[in-house]
Parts: C-alpha cells; structure tokens; sequence
C-alpha cells in the first residue's frame, strides 16, 4: 500500500534546513562563533597556500600535500558555514533540491579527498624517516601529482554515486532536515522507502576506505615510533612525538564522529547530539589541523618571517 504523502514526494522542491535555536542571543552566538571559525580557517589555509608556494625550500613532497590540504580545506568549510550563518542571520533555513544534492555532492567529495590526503602525508612521514635512502624515489613529484589526481578523480566518483544513490529516493515523511548542513543520514530519515541497502552501501564503503585509511595511518605511525625511539637525539624524539601524538588525535575525532554518524541506523537519532557530531568532524578538525601541520612547524613559521621582512 503506498505511503498517503507519496504523490508529494515527486514533488518536494526543496528542505528546511534545522537552526540552532530560536532564541536570537543563542542565533548570534551561532554567528560570531562559526564565523570566527570559518575566518581563522580560512585565513590561515590561505597563509599557508601562499608561504608554500612562494618559498622554494618548501617545493617538498610534504609541503605539496600540505598545499592540497589547505586548498581543500578551504573550500571544505566554505560549503557548510557560510550558508549556516547566513541562515541564521535571515532566519531562513530553505535549500533546494539541486542545492542540497549539491551540498551533498561536495561535503562527502572533501571528506574522502581530505581523508586520502591525510593518509599520503602519514605515508610521506613514514618514508621520511623509515626508508629515508628510498624517499625521492617512493615521494617522486610525479607521483605525488599522481596520488593527488587518483584521490580527487576517484573521490568525484564516490561523491557522485552516494548522492545520485541517494536523491534517487523518493523524500515524503518531511521536508525538515535535522542537521545545519545536507548530509546523507539526515535525507535517509526523511525517504518513506527502504533504505536499507544505501545504509548497507555506506556502512560497507565506509569501513574499506575509512577503516583501510585509519589502520593504515595506525600502522605507519607504529613503524615511525619504532624508528624514532631509537634515534640518539631525545630532542629528535620530542620533536617528531609533538607533531604524531596531535595528528593521530584529530584522524581519531574525524573518523570517530563520521563513523558515529554515517554507521547508524537512520531511526537512531537524537537530533542535538547529531548536529554537535557534525561540528566535531566538520569544522572542529580544520582549525586543529592548522596548528598541528603549521603553527607547530618552524619551516612555514620561518618562511612567514621570511615574506613579512620582504614586504615590510
């Protein structure tokens, strides 16, 4: 027997995304914070696209993938945050269809890119200090172009299949998504078909990549303890602990709470915990990764110094 709202679902030209709160203070909260946020982030992607480019000592296998990083970035922020405030500030939360499967489209391209990134520079890392005779030919720049245009190539595939898999349904329960953004576990709660095979498809693709990329980058930072605990230098030991501890830290958030979210049933939700969730593994990690593979690094602080003296 067909759902009684089914005729409307063939029909529903847009959704509603899910606000903060109502309450105008905690609406502007919202604001500054998600736009102090988005402003640090972007900023200082920028700061080091510019720094890495410019500064030839950076033209590096690590620096490149640090570029890329910061671009993607960059561009991953900038699809969720700015609409959220300007919702916010408009007290209007609707989205069209295109514009959600867009939004949906792009999110989940920046996830798995960001995701293949951040495994490469652990294996970068890892060839730096384990296999250091073999670095320039295992880090070729020919083949760093060609593990960046294998990831952005094949996450344009992934993107694109999940989202067509997804907008293929029919959407009529309602057209309220309880989350800031359009994601797919939101969208599934909202189909009145079956969904369990795009949740099975999810929860398989998600433990080969996500699972595949987070014991890889496990095994490689094992391997580069091993190596570093035998360096003579405590100092070389301290400095090299500094920047894995922190980064092991943020691939945990990022793929714990994208896990949490992406492999539960769509009836299990509790829509506050949802959207703090989303936060963790879409706006938390950006600011983190910053300081981690910047802020803490004394090649792009002393590049910074370097262009600040030459333009004042």
């Amino acid at each position: 027997m067909p759902h009684p709202e089914m005729p409307n679902s063939t029909m529903m030209m847009g959704f509603l995304l899910m606000g903060f709160s109502d309450v105008w203070e905690l609406q502007a909260f919202h604001v500054v914070s998600f736009s102090l946020m988005y402003m640090m982030t972007l900023t200082g992607n920028f700061l080091i696209v510019i720094v890495t480019t410019m500064d030839k000592s950076l033209h590096t296998p690590m620096y490149f993938f640090l570029r890329n990083l910061s671009m993607l970035l960059a561009g991953y922020i900038s699809v969720t945050v700015p609409n959220s405030c300007v919702n916010s500030l408009l007290d209007n939360n609707d989205i069209s269809k295109a514009g959600c499967a867009a939004q949906v489209f792009i999110v989940v391209f920046f996830v798995y890119v960001e995701l293949l990134f951040i495994t490469v520079m652990a294996r970068d890392c890892y060839v730096a200090i384990c296999q250091p005779l073999h670095y320039a030919v295992i880090m070729h720049p020919r083949v760093c172009v060609q593990m960046t245009l294998a990831s952005i190539l094949s996450g344009l595939v992934y993107a694109g299949f999940h989202t067509a898999n997804t907008f293929r349904l029919p959407f009529c329960h309602s057209n309220v998504i309880h989350q800031f953004f359009c994601d797919i576990p939101s969208l599934l709660k909202l189909s009145c078909s079956d969904t369990f095979s795009n949740e099975m498809t999810i929860l398989d693709s998600a433990l080969v990549i996500g699972g595949g990329c987070f014991i890889f980058i496990i095994r490689s930072y094992i391997h580069i303890f091993s190596t570093v605990l035998k360096f003579p230098s405590e100092a070389d030991r301290v400095k090299v602990f500094s920047t894995c501890i922190p980064h092991i830290l943020v691939v945990s958030i990022f793929l714990g709470s994208v896990f949490y979210v992406y492999l539960r049933p769509s009836a299990n939700s509790a829509t506050i915990k949802d959207m703090a969730l989303s936060i963790f593994y879409s706006i938390i990690p950006l600011p983190f990764n910053l300081i981690i593979y910047s802020l803490r690094n004394e090649q792009i602080k002393c590049a910074i110094r370097k262009i600040m003296k030459k333009i004042f």
